[in-house]
């Protein structure tokens, strides 16, 4: 796991200056007022990269990128890493090499800011170092716990209720209204028939163009046996229809005719 992790860059600062520090003699803290400052003994970059949860604090040389010397850090704040009790922009570093020796040496920015950016980078790894940690150990008690088993047992049924549906079988199912607000027509009966719908009565415009011929009135003479000799015979008495329209033209004659006819009156123009 540990050959499949990489390095990432945490902070970079250009200016860094190292510094022998003597022993420290009490359980005091480190104070920055008993290096030599105004004469490092070395200055150089400074980097802060992580590998997995390990920091590194690197020393480059700033041209080359040469490492000078580089302190792990396995946690913040600890033994590897100390600030001074007299200055926030001086550190004590634990420096380590590859055969296992170790030593102590002073690191100071001259920037406050930029001492503060090498704080707050260390502090943001171990921030997230503690919530893996936290993690991975939920995880391993939730392996740990009992699982809930969720499945049916043997010969276990469950019951669902789904609403518009009928209990019996073979029921039909109720009509719904319609939702958009129209009106719903129910299925017709079974076995029912279709009306047919009546026939319309013959309109009075053609009744009103029919002309029926005015009766015949007979002589009060007649009788009864040429009454019903009339009944007895109707085709014969159709043979000679009357027409109507020669009846009605003729009562307009007859009319015109009636009438006397006027004397011209007599008129003061003089006819030529």
């Amino acid at each position: 796991a540990s050959e499949l992790e990489y390095e990432s860059v945490l902070c970079v600062k250009p200016d860094v200056n190292v510094y022998r520090i003597p022993p420290r003699t009490s359980n005091r803290g480190y104070r920055a007022s008993d290096w030599k400052l105004d004469h490092p003994d070395w200055t150089g970059r400074l980097r802060v990269t992580s590998k997995g949860k390990t920091a590194y604090i690197k020393l480059e040389d700033k041209v080359s990128g040469e490492l000078f010397a580089q302190a792990p850090i396995d946690q913040y704040p600890g033994i590897a890493v100390e600030t001074v009790a007299d200055s926030s922009r001086y550190f004590v570093i634990r420096i380590q090499d590859g055969t296992g020796r170790s030593a102590f040496i002073g690191i100071g920015f001259t920037d406050r800011g930029d001492a503060f950016d090498f704080n707050v980078s260390l502090q943001d790894h171990f921030k997230w170092v503690k919530q893996e940690t936290e993690i991975s150990k939920e995880s391993q008690e939730a392996d740990t716990r009992p699982k809930l088993d969720l499945g049916f047992k043997e010969g276990q049924t469950i019951k669902l209720n789904i609403g518009n549906m009928t209990s019996k079988k073979g029921g039909a199912a109720k009509p719904r209204v319609s939702g958009s607000g129209g009106l719903s027509l129910l299925p017709p009966p079974p076995g029912g028939k279709i009306a047919v719908p009546p026939i319309p009565p013959p309109s009075s415009t053609a009744i009103a163009n029919h002309v029926t011929p005015p009766p015949v009135q007979k002589s009060s003479n007649a009788s009864s046996a040429d009454i019903l000799l009339d009944l007895d015979a109707p085709a014969a008495a159709s043979k000679a229809p009357v027409s109507a329209t020669t009846d009605l033209w003729g009562d307009f004659s007859t009319a015109s005719s009636a009438v006397p006819n006027q004397a011209p009156q007599q008129s003061n123009w003089v006819q030529f």
